[in-house]
């Protein structure tokens, strides 16, 4: 994502998207098996995901982008920018880890069924 951004020197958007394009494919794989020890799947596992990922995505991107322009103000667009990416990325990865928790590899809707 900030090789993206500041080498590549392609927008805030498009850097940060397709850091969670493609590192939400392995995720998807990594958490079912080993974080969160889901056995099968279903479709509705994989809407789950794919939801949360664009609604973590948004969220947190959507946040971080208007706070560190005002927090950080007196700064370039540049510093303000991969202010927001790092912030992005910290909200992401807890709000992403809760939806994941929660909603998507849920354990207990999992039993009930």
């Amino acid at each position: 994502m900030f090789i993206l951004y500041n080498a590549a020197q392609l927008n805030y958007w498009f850097s940060s998207a397709c850091n969670y394009i493609i590192t939400s494919i392995l995720s998807f794989f990594l958490n079912k098996y080993f974080t969160f020890a889901v056995k099968g799947w279903n479709l509705f596992m994989v809407a789950a995901f794919a939801a949360n990922i664009v609604c973590c995505y948004g969220i947190a991107y959507g946040i971080a982008k208007p706070v560190m322009r005002y927090a950080l103000h007196s700064q370039s667009i540049k510093i303000q920018e991969n202010g927001a990416l790092f912030a992005g990325m910290c909200l992401f990865t807890v709000l992403n880890y809760l939806g994941q928790r929660f909603i998507v590899f849920n354990r207990q809707k999992r039993e009930k069924k």
